[in-house]
């Protein structure tokens, strides 16, 4: 068996993994790379590999920096299955063709640059009908549903607790050319216990093959309570400034877990009422999604559901601003408020727009809530870089510059190796991605210490030999 890492190694995007067993191809994910635009643009528009050589794509779940290339692997002409959760088909659904109409519009904005410069047009990486495509090589599977996708390769998907439909992928490999059943173990995006909505990551009693994220495999998150009192503290002291507060926010998984978070305190009246607003149309329709999937909610939301009769992302005071109209109006707000908008990483979106017209008031707040990748806008936010450019023009970053790590979706580093311990049976080959250089080796060494593990964290389009 051979595992080639052609994304996610030794940075956080752009996971892609293929493994190479009895003949056949399996991709895990395909994910969209973000970074420096120019370097994103030729990384993502090129597929590493032969994308109609592979046989079987698995989808861990569906945030773009792991579907977000699935457009461009059919249009490359990949013609197997995407093999993912029912949840994760639909958000898929919406997410790809959003990112599609992302790529028209960069692409449309960067020609007439070009044009200017004389320089000939560039395409985008995918349209929205080539998102529109790749939906018809979705297939639907359930949690604890063990089905065979290749030869010789049985997918079980157990739940990761990171987002909406999140898995963890194993696969039972009966390895023709080692002689001997493999199980491989990819963890796809840990989730943390206790966050709201979903339910906690489930766990793995072997694996003799390990595929572990390590994002965040160097830190810890503050308990998940404290970021409640975080929050609380953040907006009371923005609303006694008569600030705003502007959160960059993931459209899918993060604005749902803010706007229930928000619903609580406003409730129990630990948040003075104010309007809030969720301006992202992707955010919507993704909240829409999550309303039709009540099976993968928590233990805690279906009690609040059922108890209150109410639907946890309406309350008094919010409004989702879906129109461009509505949304500009929000630039003549003057009294307090909350704008939550994306994207997550202020790369692209309507949140630009909000930050421009905030940054540079000191009673504001601008609340990070996230991971901010490298050379992303959100990152400069974050490092508290004095002076930012948006939309080309520079701004003087005077807003309250807050980070609430609590909120993450992604498990920490004692998360991580609880997670780890609970395996009876450890692996024999462990392979760390999904995590910058500094945390993935730091997670390495714990490991290593902790339980005598092999640890490997390859570098970008590393191929191995797995022999366990």
């Amino acid at each position: 068996m051979q595992l080639t890492f052609y994304g996610a190694a030794r940075t956080v995007t752009g996971s892609q993994h293929l493994i190479e067993v009895n003949g056949q191809r399996i991709l895990l994910d395909c994910g969209l790379y973000q970074g420096r635009r120019a370097d994103a643009y030729e990384r993502n528009q090129h597929l590493p590999f032969d994308a109609a050589s592979v046989d079987v794509m698995v989808l861990s779940h569906a945030h773009i920096d792991h579907s977000g290339n699935i457009p461009n692997l059919v249009k490359s002409g990949f013609r197997g299955e995407i093999v993912t959760t029912f949840a994760t088909r639909d958000l898929c659904a919406t997410m790809l063709l959003d990112s599609g109409h992302i790529q028209e519009r960069d692409v449309e904005y960067l020609n007439k640059r070009r044009k200017r410069r004389g320089e000939p047009p560039v395409e985008p990486i995918y349209t929205q009908q080539d998102a529109l495509d790749s939906l018809d090589y979705f297939t639907d599977q359930s949690y604890h549903r063990p089905r065979k996708i290749a030869k010789g390769v049985t997918l079980t998907l157990l739940d990761a607790g990171h987002m909406l439909g999140s898995a963890i992928v194993v696969l039972d490999i009966e390895d023709e050319d080692a002689h001997r059943d493999i199980r491989l173990v990819f963890s796809g995006d840990l989730g943390r216990s206790g966050i709201p909505i979903i339910r906690d990551p489930e766990t793995v009693e072997s694996a003799d093959v390990l595929i572990m994220e390590s994002t965040y495999g160097n830190r810890l998150h503050p308990p998940y309570p404290d970021a409640n009192k975080e929050l609380e503290r953040i907006i009371n002291e923005t609303y006694k400034r008569d600030g705003k507060v502007i959160m960059p926010a993931f459209a899918v998984g993060r604005t749902q877990q803010i706007v229930y978070t928000l619903n609580l305190l406003a409730s129990q009246g630990d948040i003075p009422r104010m309007p809030i607003f969720v301006d992202s149309p992707l955010a919507i329709d993704a909240t829409a999604v999550f309303r039709l999937h009540p099976e993968c909610y928590d233990a805690e939301t279906r009690d609040f559901v059922l108890d209150s009769g109410q639907d946890p992302f309406v309350f008094s005071g919010l409004t989702y601003t879906r129109h461009v109209e509505e949304s500009k109006k929000l630039n003549f707000l003057r009294e307090p408020a909350i704008i939550i908008s994306a994207s997550g990483m202020a790369e692209t979106g309507r949140i630009l727009h909000h930050l421009k017209n905030n940054i540079e008031d000191p009673k504001n707040t601008i609340l990070i809530t996230g991971w901010q990748a490298e050379n992303t806008l959100g990152r400069k936010l974050v490092d508290h870089q004095p002076v930012v450019r948006i939309f080309g023009e520079e701004y003087h970053s005077n807003a309250h510059i807050e980070v609430l790590n609590g909120f993450s979706g992604h498990a920490d580093r004692d998360e991580l190796l609880d997670w780890v311990n609970v395996i009876k049976d450890k692996p024999h080959r462990t392979f760390l991605v999904h995590g910058e250089e500094e945390s993935a080796l730091s997670l390495a060494n714990d490991l290593k210490q902790q339980f005598t593990m092999r640890v490997d964290v390859p570098q970008w389009k590393q191929r191995f030999e797995v022999l366990p």
